[in-house]
């Protein structure tokens, strides 16, 4: 075994009883996460494949007495989940771009230009995160009103350029980063804003997977602020579509139920799987910036 390869516990400290006893409780835990996560996703599966009259028997059993592969077309066919789809993933793109474009330029000029009172900015900034979300949803709503704005997407991407945590999260990156960089493109006369095109965004492709994801999973699983903004069908996310017309009908079968609800949590498990690796990385690279 390498010294890269090494773990906590090597092979002599694992004879010794104690540490056996302790590497034990660590594994059984983690044993419990994995489970107590896996649980609720493989449930939801089974019950979608067994019959409404399996689902609703008494005691319940894990596993279906028969596959019903056809309750994913039903559920398919059920509401018009393309549709509620293509809302969610423009409402992503545009947040996502909001926060490239205006969080981005923002934390960057904090982190690395000259701007008067920029440490001030920071703290206020800093401050807005103590300040409770439910109360700031009124003024919100209020002011997307008067702008005419209800009903629309910009509902969604105005608000997400004013994320006081996706900026702290950015503004520490890009403090981790060198800033000769910045200063040798000055010198070759590169403008602010072509530095942060040219040399931030591309060293920061880390922090803005990260932020991707996590925006991602917000326009997923939002459904209060969609369905208080949006008031057309047309416009419903999946998250709200789904609260409307699945979670709260009453004729509507429950492995049919359990069938769509087990189709929208598999795409987010995919994006996590896929972009976890940026996660990690940004992760180390905060760690031993400086």
């Amino acid at each position: 075994m390498s010294q890269h390869d090494r773990g906590i516990l090597s092979s002599s400290d694992l004879r010794k009883p104690l540490n056996k006893v302790v590497y034990g409780i660590m594994v059984l835990g983690i044993a419990v996460m994995i489970v107590t996560m896996l649980y609720p996703i493989l449930m939801t599966m089974f019950n979608g494949l067994k019959t409404n009259q399996e689902v609703n028997s008494f005691p319940p059993h894990f596993f279906p007495q028969t596959w019903n592969w056809g309750n994913f077309s039903e559920g398919w066919d059920y509401i018009n989940l393309p549709m509620f789809l293509k809302n969610t993933i423009l409402i992503f793109v545009g947040n996502l771009l909001m926060t490239v474009l205006v969080l981005g330029l923002a934390s960057f000029s904090i982190s690395k230009l000259n701007v008067p009172f920029r440490r001030g900015i920071y703290f206020f900034i800093l401050m807005t995160l103590f300040i409770p979300a439910s109360s700031y949803i009124i003024p919100n709503f209020v002011n997307l009103k008067e702008l005419g704005l209800l009903n629309t997407y910009w509902a969604f991407w105005l608000p997400a350029g004013a994320s006081a945590y996706y900026f702290l999260l950015m503004k520490n990156f890009f403090d981790g980063i060198h800033p000769e960089i910045f200063e040798a493109a000055r010198i070759d006369g590169a403008s602010e804003l072509t530095s942060y095109v040219r040399i931030a965004v591309p060293l920061s492709v880390p922090i803005f997977a990260t932020l991707a994801i996590f925006i991602f999973s917000t326009a997923w699983n939002d459904w209060f602020w969609p369905s208080l903004v949006m008031h057309s069908e047309e416009k419903y996310t999946l998250a709200t579509a789904i609260y409307k017309y699945v979670i709260n009908a009453r004729s509507m079968d429950n492995n049919i139920k359990f069938t769509i609800l087990f189709m929208v949590m598999i795409p987010p498990i995919f994006v996590f799987l896929v972009f976890q690796r940026f996660i990690m990385r940004s992760v180390s690279l905060s760690a031993v910036k400086g």
